[in-house]
């Protein structure tokens, strides 16, 4: 049935319910605003679907398997361990309707209207929002665009049913016994990390130096390539993939390295290169809206665009493409909408990667630090001298603490080693509290935990180190 094309007036429109979309809509609510949030797909967006929950369930259940097959180290052995790959994905996807009926419920409960469909801007205030049998018109005060990115699909490499991005390396209907990652960034490592744990041979193509192309400290990252090795994986960096050729087994794929032209069998391709901005084909361009020659949206302080009051937030504004700066941005967003002086300050968002062992970092580097003519210190411990982390028999890695030279405030830290991504957050708070070194090292932290690393690299900070000499 075609609805009337009545036009249905709302507060604020949010254009996508991804972790951006949804969580501005949930706040925009609170604050009294009527809401209505526009999405084509499912409810969560990538990061829910197809992006950060799955992939951190795939990466547990890999961990499960390679923890089974090898503690001998502790004098634990174990026979015949077995994976069944269909029952490890349905185990996935109930974790994810979990979480995609916990979103419905979320901005059911906080009145916000759901419609699912297409949104093409007519005009500033106007949008038109299509499905497959109907459009209707809804009139706003203010927009969210909160629309995400797509995988970016190399010329040479169309995708295919062997040639896939990662929304296609999550449903993988069985394990592969080979597989070759185009791109050794996050997305990359972290599923070349749960295959290798499964037993898949991994060959990793870098276009550049190193893993991460420099995102993380080399010191971060060539724990990581080590690690990946002893699975068994090939890292292959500064090597420029060419091409690939399907057959019915798989696929052989072309690159050139050192000089040399090389090739590489697999069953399939993964293709982790970047993340292209959804902002074509939604009318942007007539609106005048502020973008890039890439498709970013340049903002201000406020996630405003350049028309007043349309914002733009998640990974389709500058910055890391990260789901936790999306929900924030949100906030950000919808705060300002309501006349709060809300504004987005980016040096407390931690990058997380999780690889083996996992990777966290916070704030500055100490080379982003001095580049900017800060002077600092960088005070490490290693994990090695942590009890809870010799107990898990995961004492490989450290944490860097970067405190300013001049009164010891907390500007930065980069974790490596077991937990990083839940050991960050204290010192993302550390950091937006204004803390310094010596109110780390004076809060007492529970032994033995992990978490008292944080601690004693705050006691290296200041000069007192109890567990590893000075």
């Amino acid at each position: 049935m075609v609805v009337g094309d009545f036009p249905i007036e709302t507060d604020t429109l949010v254009l996508g319910a991804g972790p951006g979309g949804y969580v501005a809509a949930i706040r925009a609510a609170q604050l009294g605003q009527k809401v209505t949030i526009v999405e084509k797909a499912n409810l969560g967006g990538v990061c829910l679907n197809v992006g950060c929950i799955p992939s951190k369930a795939l990466i547990a259940a890999g961990h499960r398997y390679e923890t089974a097959l090898h503690s001998e180290s502790i004098g634990i052995t174990a026979e015949n361990v077995k994976v069944d790959f269909s029952k490890v994905q349905e185990w996935k996807g109930s974790v994810v309707n979990k979480l995609t009926s916990g979103v419905e419920g979320l901005l059911k409960g906080n009145k916000v209207e759901i419609v699912r469909g297409e949104g093409y801007f007519v005009d500033a205030n106007t949008i038109r929002v299509m499905d497959d049998n109907s459009a209707q018109t809804y009139t706003f005060k203010n927009a969210i665009i909160a629309t995400g990115s797509r995988p970016i699909e190399l010329p040479t490499f169309k995708y295919s049913n062997r040639v896939i991005n990662s929304t296609g390396a999550l449903n993988l209907p069985e394990i592969p016994k080979k597989l070759v990652i185009i791109g050794g960034g996050v997305i990359g490592v972290e599923l070349g990390t749960a295959y290798a744990n499964f037993g898949t041979e991994v060959t990793i193509l870098e276009g550049s130096g190193e893993l991460f192309a420099g995102a993380f400290e080399k010191q971060m990252s060539s724990i990581v390539a080590r690690n990946l090795k002893k699975k068994g994986a090939d890292i292959v960096t500064n090597a420029l993939a060419k091409g690939v050729v399907e057959n019915e087994n798989g696929v052989v794929v072309t690159y050139e390295a050192k000089g040399e032209e090389k090739t590489v069998e697999a069953d399939y391709v993964l293709v982790t290169v970047g993340r292209r901005p959804n902002t074509d084909e939604m009318g942007l361009d007539q609106l005048g809206i502020d973008m890039t020659e890439r498709g970013i949206i340049n903002i201000d302080v406020q996630c405003r665009t350049n028309i007043p009051n349309i914002y733009a937030i998640g990974d389709i504004v500058p910055g890391p493409q990260l789901a936790h700066k999306a929900s924030y941005e949100g906030k950000i967003a919808a705060e300002a909408i309501a006349g709060h002086n809300a504004q987005i300050d980016y040096l407390g968002i931690p990058a997380v990667v999780f690889s083996d062992p996992e990777l966290a970092s916070v704030g500055y580097t100490e080379k982003q630090a001095k580049d900017e003519g800060i002077e600092v210190v960088g005070s490490k411990f290693p994990f090695a001298a942590n009890g809870r982390a010799l107990a898990l028999d995961a004492a490989e890695g450290f944490l860097k603490l970067v405190t300013r030279k001049e009164d010891g405030l907390v500007i930065g830290a980069q974790i490596a080693g077991p937990s990083a991504s839940d050991m960050i957050a204290e010192l993302g708070l550390a950091i937006e509290a204004g803390m310094t070194a010596e109110d780390l090292a004076m809060t007492i932290h529970a032994h033995p935990t992990l978490g008292e690393i944080t601690m004693e690299a705050a006691e290296v900070a200041i000069g007192s180190p109890i567990h590893i000499i000075k």
